[in-house]
């Protein structure tokens, strides 16, 4: 059986508002340690920055990032998953949107963050559990069992 969006995804998502600058976004991606932001227009889930999208902002627009509003820079329309939906359908939805992060959303509320690496290390997992079955079951005698 597959394993659920929610499973897996990561809880802790920051978002903050359209109107806030790159500047502000960046030093609350170093300090946090995260690799992307979700953007919001009036509470509601809008686009998505990642660290790479300022990095080009920066050097496209040749001006600080304290001038740049984030709705600028944001990937919009934001690509979202139900947390209820399988590993599966999020893999090939990054496939088909060619992204590496999907919003997780029920409605319009903000549930967490799914990412390819979050899904490399589940699969990774799954893997290394399927290896250990596998060996077990080379162990035991192959006769049948009553």
């Amino acid at each position: 059986m597959c394993a659920r969006v929610a499973e897996i995804m990561t809880d802790d998502v920051v978002a903050v508002e359209q109107t806030t600058t790159l500047e502000s976004v960046a030093r609350q991606m170093l300090g946090r340690d995260i690799g992307s932001v979700v953007i919001t227009a009036e509470s509601t889930p809008y686009g998505i920055i990642t660290e790479s999208d300022i990095v080009s902002a920066a050097y496209q627009s040749g001006r600080p990032l304290a001038d740049i509003p984030t709705k600028r820079v944001a990937s919009h329309p934001l690509v979202t998953i139900e947390p209820n939906r399988s590993t599966r359908l999020a893999v090939k939805r990054m496939q088909d949107e060619r992204i590496k992060k999907l919003v997780v959303v029920d409605g319009l509320e903000i549930q967490g963050i799914i990412t390819t690496q979050d899904l490399i290390d589940h699969y990774g997992y799954l893997s290394e559990k399927l290896q250990t079955v596998r060996e077990q079951r080379q162990r035991e005698p192959s006769w049948p069992r009553r």
